[in-house]
């Protein structure tokens, strides 16, 4: 399992529309392993596959041990409504306020191509909805405020330099002891979180 390059905004793969999984091959369980080391390696709690310059219809969570592979997520039903930061690991250091449904049920088959159905709360749900934007090109600046928006893509155009070719680099096995705030908040993390 190696770490992926993390494709960051400004890469136009970040704002397309995902492709179906037709057949889970072992190239996509390759892809789905190589996604979680990534995403442990960002220090994230969720990726997609945009993220890694792909366009499978596939993402990756892990929020408090509840580990996921989402083949073709659909949300099938929500509830409530919650307002958190979030932060993606392709906007790395830039966070906002998204309100989202506190409450969520996602279809989707697992690493192994079987149906399931998860009921998710709190944190997991935001974090499978944040993943589920990925796949049809939505970022969570896309929910902010007009003057929210233009101060984190203000703050991003600063940043953006560190990232050369639109790619950020991250390196397998280099996760910090301790958790850092962007680590915490993480795309509901690409960042996410």
């Amino acid at each position: 399992m190696k770490a992926l390059d993390i494709r960051v905004l400004g890469d136009p793969i970040l704002r397309t529309d995902t492709q179906p999984v037709a057949e889970v091959t072992p190239e996509l369980r390759q892809l789905i392993a190589d996604m979680f080391t990534t995403m442990y390696a960002a220090e994230g709690i969720g990726l997609a596959a945009p993220q890694v310059g792909r366009t499978e219809r596939l993402a990756v969570v892990d929020v408090e041990g509840a580990r996921y592979a989402l083949i073709n997520p659909e949300i099938v039903t929500r509830e409530g409504s919650a307002r958190a930061e979030e932060g993606c690991l392709s906007i790395p250091e830039v966070f906002g306020e998204v309100e989202r449904p506190q409450r969520i049920v996602v279809r989707a088959l697992d690493a192994d191509g079987k149906p399931f159905e998860l009921a998710a709360d709190e944190l997991l749900a935001r974090c499978i909805q944040h993943e589920v934007d990925h796949l049809h090109g939505k970022l969570f600046v896309d929910y902010l405020s007009v003057f929210k928006r233009r101060s984190a893509l203000s703050q991003w155009d600063k940043l953006k330099g560190d990232y050369p070719g639109l790619i950020r680099k991250v390196v397998a096995g280099m996760e910090k002891k301790s958790k850092s705030r962007s680590a915490e908040h993480s795309a509901t993390a690409a960042g996410e979180v």
